[in-house]
């Protein structure tokens, strides 16, 4: 076959298919001229290289000698060595990469990162760390190689020529699938129980989308869900496994009674899975948990994910939140306000929980209704401070962490009233009071009570205008003979007419 012709590798695909058809699948892999066949003993290893020869030499083909590994522990293979401790990188294309030199345009940086990224199973939060790296390669960026560019690009030599040896998955083993997201992406670790030890098979990670970080934390846990599933699909499709996670909503996830929209498809996506959700405490999800929140490794990154960081802003936000919300809490008495979420029938059981420092079950919270099964889906971030209660609360735009304070019923129409008019301000509409109120205060379906207080404010009401444009009552018209009065109107856009018209005019 003459070289360079463009459907020469299709060609040779399927003439080597069609050489090898007789061959059982799990004991021959092919991809075009480089042929693996395996078997767990010596004596199956021997007959399946016979088979394998003497389908070649019936059809009349040739094998070259030097180019032939016979009876090997560890071969090279697609730029993989595999063995029988897993599969791992080839070392030929690591030491490639640890002395490739710094990109010096787009079409270097993406031979880089097209090398780099047949290797993203074995790295462990490839997608955060190749995020700057991307960024220079999307349509209408300038190519500027700065330092936070070129600490990416540093740390990625690093991780592939470290990359670790990936187990090979076995025949009836329990698959294990962890998941986790961030602010800034998610990431999940697919693996395996063999010989009573959980082993890494695979691991996948990918940035999230401008759009997909302004999604509420249990969403993007769900997507991290969906989008790891999905991945791992060649390897979960009917087989039972475990899905873990450290975002205790999730439990609920296959229980949801009519879910809508987006969250609906997510659901009716995964039900060709067969899993049991277990939740994991945060501390002990770390596999799963670097692969979303490994920081960005660009200086001035606005969805950097630091924890340290995260845990200075808290320090830092808790005294700011008194200076906020003081103005309320001060003209109602900070001692009233404690006494109102005493006296509360919800948060009185939040706070003797928390006091108690344990979690409550979900039997003891259904009988009490909504509210306290929302306080409970999101204990972790529940919190007793100064003697009131909040919620920590990370707000996606701008990056900042928010403590909410927990209103109790008998003060959410106060609430509502100081950040829908403030003193010396005009009122807000609907979204700028619950932005007004998210920055400070807190309690489930405050959306739908901001709805409902902008449109029955009484203020509001008397200065908007009439909505809509004032018609013409409808009058019937005196008509004493056929042809007097004629209607016409305009009917279309249609499609073009050969004559060039789009419209009829109709009477």
């Amino acid at each position: 076959m003459a070289f360079g012709l463009r459907n020469a590798p299709a060609t040779f695909e399927r003439l080597m298919e069609r050489v090898l058809a007789g061959i059982p699948k799990e004991r021959c892999i092919l991809y075009l001229d480089d042929l693996l066949a395996h078997a767990p003993t010596f004596d199956e290893a021997l007959a399946c290289l016979e088979q394998v020869i003497g389908a070649i030499k019936a059809a009349n083909l040739r094998l070259h000698p030097k180019k032939c590994l016979l009876l090997q522990r560890k071969v090279q293979f697609l730029g993989h060595v595999v063995s029988g401790d897993g599969v791992a990188t080839d070392p030929e294309k690591v030491q490639s990469v640890r002395h490739w030199p710094t990109p010096r345009d787009v079409s270097e940086l993406r031979s880089f990162l097209g090398l780099a990224s047949y290797y993203r199973r074995f790295i462990q939060g490839f997608a955060d760390i190749a995020a700057p790296l991307h960024r220079l390669t999307e349509k209408g960026a300038v190519f500027q190689w700065t330092d936070g560019a070129d600490k990416a690009f540093r740390r990625l030599r690093e991780v592939l020529c470290a990359a670790p040896v990936l187990t090979l998955p076995q025949v009836g083993g329990q698959f294990v699938v962890d998941t986790d997201a961030s602010g800034c992406g998610i990431g999940a670790v697919l693996s395996q129980v063999q010989g009573g030890q959980e082993r890494v098979i695979a691991y996948y990670s990918r940035a999230l989308s401008k759009q997909e970080r302004n999604y509420c934390v249990t969403r993007r846990e769900l997507l991290a869900v969906v989008s790891g599933l999905r991945h791992f699909r060649h390897y979960l499709y009917g087989t039972p496994f475990v899905l873990r996670t450290d975002h205790a909503s999730l439990t609920w996830l296959m229980q949801f009674k009519e879910p809508e929209g987006q969250v609906a498809r997510w659901i009716t996506a995964l039900q060709e899975f067969q899993f049991v959700i277990r939740h994991r405490a945060g501390r002990l999800h770390s596999n799963a948990d670097a692969l979303s929140r490994r920081p960005c490794l660009e200086v001035e990154c606005r969805y950097c994910a630091r924890l340290e960081q995260r845990a200075e802003q808290v320090e830092e936000r808790v005294a700011a939140v008194g200076v906020a919300d003081s103005e309320l809490i001060e003209s109602c008495g900070r001692e009233e306000f404690q006494k109102a979420q005493g006296e509360d029938p919800v948060l009185r059981k939040v706070l003797q929980w928390k006091r108690e420092g344990h979690r409550p079950e979900w039997k003891d919270v259904t009988p009490h209704g909504p509210d306290l099964k929302a306080y409970r889906s999101s204990w972790d971030s529940l919190s007793e401070r100064e003697g009131l209660l909040y919620r920590r609360w990370e707000d996606a735009v701008p990056d900042k962490i928010v403590w909410q304070l927990l209103v109790p019923r008998s003060l959410r129409r106060r609430v509502l009233q100081a950040v829908h008019g403030p003193v010396g301000v005009g009122h807000f509409g609907v979204n700028k009071t619950l932005r007004q109120l998210r920055q400070r205060f807190y309690w489930p379906g405050c959306r739908t009570d901001v709805e409902l207080f902008v449109h029955c404010c009484d203020a509001c009401t008397a200065k908007k205008g009439p909505t809509g444009k004032s018609r013409a009552p409808l009058q019937p018209l005196q008509s004493g003979a056929p042809m007097e009065r004629v209607a016409v109107d305009v009917l279309g856009p249609f499609p073009r007419t050969e004559a060039g018209n789009r419209y009829v005019l109709v009477a």
